[in-house]
């Protein structure tokens, strides 16, 4: 059964090399995905990281090597840290993020990726396939990109309530108010992070969880959560 949940967000900020004058404000952002990623090291040597891609529903091989050159610097990532693999230039987003976050666990990552408009139902039977597996659970993505007039996606003033609810239900560690939210509500703000969060509430149902949300915010209008759940 799976031993901890992790939940970060994907921003290539949180690489230093890549965060620029950016790097002070979300110092605090780093620590806390730095934080709960050695709590997941510690819970467990295995990890299966979650995330949206557009590429749809996939399995990404643990001896894998991704790279951030597409972001601008080319930082390289392992879902292995024995991994001698060439580098994967297209390795997405989300996975790039959780190799970056395991450097220095020894964790060996398998990547479970969904399409960013995967229903409930798929996302909820995916997780539910993990439930019993004896591994550290990583779940990445983003909240809305729209929750300022400079966001990303420009503001729309539903983005406050949505992330509002995804914290609470992080930090209550409530896989039923995940697996509520709504897709299509999701896709309009451009909130990445919906599907992989329902994959989450799909591995969890049915266990008992304490939450800890770690860090909740918004830096350049983009809803970003840290948090661990432990059964």
């Amino acid at each position: 059964m799976l031993s901890m949940v992790v939940v970060l967000p994907q921003p290539p900020l949180l690489v230093p090399e890549l965060a620029g004058a950016a790097a002070a404000e979300t110092a605090d952002l780093r620590a806390a995905c730095r934080a709960a990623a050695a709590r997941l090291g510690a819970a467990a040597s295995t990890w299966v990281a979650v995330g949206a891609d557009a590429g749809g529903r996939r399995t990404v091989d643990p001896d894998t090597r991704g790279s951030f050159v597409g972001f601008g610097a080319d930082v390289v990532v392992a879902l292995d840290p024995s991994s001698t693999a060439p580098v994967d230039p297209d390795l997405p987003l989300p996975l790039l993020v959780a190799g970056w976050a395991a450097a220095g666990t020894g964790a060996r990552i398998r990547g479970e990726l969904v399409a960013p408009d995967a229903s409930p139902r798929e996302c909820a039977e995916l997780g539910a396939s993990l439930a019993g597996e004896p591994v550290g659970l990583l779940v990445v993505g983003d909240g809305s990109a729209k929750h300022t007039l400079k966001a990303p996606g420009h503001l729309d003033e539903r983005s406050g309530p949505f992330d509002d609810a995804v914290a609470a239900a992080l930090r209550d560690a409530d896989p039923a108010a995940l697996a509520a939210l709504d897709p299509e509500l999701g896709r309009e703000l451009w909130a990445i992070g919906r599907a992989p969060w329902q994959v989450l509430a799909g591995a969890t149902a049915g266990r008992s969880w304490t939450g800890e949300l770690l860090y909740s915010g918004a830096p350049y209008g983009v809803g970003y959560h840290v948090a661990v759940w432990t059964p």
